[in-house]
């Protein structure tokens, strides 16, 4: 008698057979694009990053024409971040209506069929680089709130289907969903950065919008990457003050963690494929130790994992190959 799990494994040489038989599947519609748009490339080229090969810094007109581009080859969603021409210690330039987002989002409804979100945070537009308002040198949640809620209804009044709170700041979500409300923007969905852990592999996003602190570190509102269960508090809190989808930031290193969210609350979850976690394997890649089927594995186990939607600067690569 043969065992069924060697006749599976000689059935799955025929890739017709193989595809029939997978239990996991990544599609298009799965992956979301981070785009950086930059106040300080009106007009010029597109801006390559150092730390991040292949990805580039885009004037407002640049990053309509390569989302267009990617919209064609399949992509569904992207994700916007801004760079400011200017900063202060109040990230004023953030709700700017005139803003690099702001004036992004509305190009990217006129021209295309994409779902716009954006990414909402003070620390590209602050001059001391951290997530929140600080007073005394030290980020006050409280009175970030305000901020974190004008930022995210300029995105909605600019037309984004979903905002994306990255802070970490406690009591967000509810302040955010209570002025969207307020301005008639109760269609617009929320997606928290529930599970964002204070991290390693941000070092090469920080330097790609330039957001590095100033001064001390990010711990005293970032996760502890030892803690599961504290995330699991995080992704509770979110979804009673009004989180339509939850996100977990880094992914790679966190599937764990992302199985576990997922286990537990049965809703969208987003995971971010950050950008130290694609700038390793980039390296691997570039330098003839991987091939660029890693990309594709390393994107599957985050969907195994338990992920609906996934964030990673891979989108373009992915296109060709789901």
């Amino acid at each position: 008698m043969e065992f069924p799990t060697k006749r599976m494994r000689r059935l799955r040489k025929s890739p017709q057979i193989r595809d029939i038989l997978r239990e996991t599947r990544l599609h298009s519609s799965d992956i979301i694009y981070p785009i950086f748009v930059s106040e300080k490339l009106e007009g010029g080229e597109p801006e390559s990053i150092d730390t991040m090969p292949g990805q580039y810094r885009y004037s407002v007109d640049d990053a309509v024409s390569e989302a267009s581009r990617l919209e064609d080859e399949g992509l569904s969603a992207v994700l916007l971040f801004g760079m400011p021409s200017t900063k202060d210690e109040f990230a004023s330039s953030a709700y700017d209506p005139d803003g690099a987002v702001q004036r992004t989002v509305r190009r990217l409804k006129e021209e295309t069929e994409l779902v716009v979100m954006t990414d909402v945070c003070l620390c590209q537009y602050t001059t001391h680089g951290h997530c929140g308002i600080v007073v005394d040198g030290e980020v006050v949640n409280d009175e970030t709130l305000d901020v974190l809620a004008r930022i995210a209804l300029s995105h909605a009044e600019a037309g984004a289907d979903v905002v994306a709170p990255s802070d970490m700041m406690d009591g967000r979500v509810a302040a955010i969903r209570r002025a969207l409300d307020d301005a008639g923007f109760s269609d617009t969905l929320i997606m928290s950065y529930a599970v964002k852990y204070a991290s390693a592999f941000y070092a090469p996003f920080r330097d790609a919008v330039s957001s590095a602190p100033a001064f001390g570190d990010r711990r005293s509102y970032q996760m502890d990457p030892a803690n599961v269960s504290e995330a699991l508090m995080e992704a509770e809190l979110d979804l009673k003050e009004g989180a339509d989808i939850l996100m977990v930031k880094p992914a790679l290193a966190y599937l764990d963690v992302i199985e576990a969210v997922k286990d537990r609350f049965r809703v969208p979850l987003a995971a971010y494929n950050v950008s130290g976690e694609y700038s390793m394997l980039r390296a691997a890649i570039d330098s003839g130790y991987l091939t660029e089927e890693a990309i594709y594995e390393s994107i599957l186990s985050i969907k195994r994992a338990g992920a609906d939607l996934i964030i990673s600067h891979f989108a373009p690569e992915l296109l060709g190959v789901i």
